[in-house]
């Protein structure tokens, strides 16, 4: 397991738990920077784990990757490489490789399908990181063609859910709307600032489903080609914000800055590939940001 205490590697693992999988091989960025090439490598060598979750990037929302684009580009393609590369050379059997729905085109067709992916150009304010999932996607099947290397390719749709990041500077929307509701409400603060129009819509699926979905598919899926991950529903930044505002209970104003980025103004995913394979999204929205708020509210209250 690549990136276990992130958001989407600490699902993985809580889903291996309850199907009683007790055999999680794990590493702390203290313990092993996977951009390290030569320590990757005697990992593999040492440990030799027959199945490999690759959940670790560095991720964040549009701010961080206008801020820090050499960051995102380069961890990414580090991490992605040792990575595949190590697994294919120590005989690992299967590998899956988690991608992002950032990497199709800005105004791809809706909703997306898994072949509109390098049909035309990206989001500017997410490109780097989105070139940098799309190289990994590439070397995976490269792998594939070349060696037969079983590499599998899941693109997820925007995720959220317990152990998200809700940094300001560098989360997502979601958890970023869930931190600055629940410190309005605390601070008595009239408005809440939101960037944007509050027109683009986005599609949102909890980690834990994904979670489910990482394990299903690697028992069940062997194909070289990328498969959609997500809900196949979608709902506006307005919509969205109303929502966060009833879940953290917060009674002000809201005042979207329409100065500021919209990013792509629609992406949800084609998930009729997965949905014909017998695997659905079973957590409804309303109920996933409930959760991850009790667990961000929790958090919280344990570090105070």
């Amino acid at each position: 397991m690549a990136g276990h205490r992130g958001l989407v590697g600490s699902a993985i693992c809580r889903a291996l738990l309850r199907m009683n999988f007790t055999n999680a091989i794990v590493r702390t960025r203290a313990e092993m920077d996977l951009r390290d090439q030569w320590a990757v490598d005697h990992f593999f060598a040492a440990e030799r784990p027959e199945y490999v979750f690759l959940a670790a990037a560095k991720v964040g929302g549009i701010l961080a990757n206008s801020t820090y684009p050499a960051d995102f580009i380069y961890d990414n393609l580090a991490i992605e490489t040792n990575v595949i590369h190590s697994a294919w050379r120590h005989g690992v059997q299967k590998l899956l490789f988690l991608g992002s729905s950032c990497v199709y085109p800005k105004l791809a067709p809706q909703p997306i399908r898994e072949e509109h992916l390098l049909s035309g150009a990206l989001e500017p304010s997410n490109e780097w990181y989105a070139l940098a999932k799309i190289a990994g996607i590439k070397l995976a099947q490269a792998y594939r063609k070349q060696y037969g290397f079983n590499a599998i390719c899941l693109m997820p749709t925007n995720l959220y859910g317990p152990n998200d990041n809700f940094d300001l500077d560098t989360s997502h929307v979601l958890p970023a709307l869930l931190r600055k509701f629940h410190e309005a409400r605390l601070n008595g603060a009239s408005e809440v600032v939101i960037w944007g129009t509050g027109q683009p819509r986005r599609e949102f699926l909890h980690v834990d489903d994904l979670a489910e979905a990482c394990i299903f598919l690697m028992h069940e899926y062997n194909d070289g080609d990328i498969i959609n991950v997500g809900t196949g529903t979608d709902i506006s930044i307005r919509e969205l914000t109303e929502l966060v505002r009833s879940v953290t209970k917060y009674s002000g104003r809201i005042d979207f800055d329409s100065s500021r980025p919209d990013g792509t103004p629609r992406k949800l995913l084609d998930t009729s590939k997965l949905t014909a394979m017998g695997w659905t999204a079973r957590i409804p929205l309303a109920d996933g940001i409930r959760n991850t708020y009790e667990w961000y509210s929790g958090a919280l209250t344990a570090s105070a």
